[in-house]
């Protein structure tokens, strides 16, 4: 009986969000991004999960290349370019950050 009253109620729009993991808003200033053949960009680390970030950039980037992504104090970071606009670059790491780096990025400093 309850199945038949809740047939025709009013569902809101699904939210569109792909991530696996939610992304931690981060400002981290010191960050450089390359594509291969090309010299590092400075840029700004917008937010970031273990699986991919955003990056904020004036490089030019092409959805679907491939990019290496340094952090204050980590090693290169391969990662593929998912999007690109607005001066922003959303990155899939090739495999998942190392969680010492994730908890050194994203640790609120007080």
């Amino acid at each position: 009986m309850g199945y038949m009253n809740s047939q025709y109620r009013a569902v809101k729009p699904a939210l569109i969000e792909q991530r696996k993991a939610y992304r931690h808003p981060v400002q981290i200033q010191r960050t450089a991004i390359r594509q291969h053949g090309k010299t590092a960009t400075a840029g700004e680390l917008i937010d970031v999960s273990i699986y991919g970030c955003r990056v904020s950039s004036n490089a030019q980037f092409v959805e679907g290349s491939r990019v290496w992504l340094r952090f204050e104090g980590s090693s290169p970071i391969t990662a593929t370019a998912m999007w690109c606009r607005d001066g922003h670059v959303g990155c899939r790491f090739d495999e998942t950050l190392d969680h010492a780096l994730f908890r050194s990025l994203t640790l609120v400093s007080e």
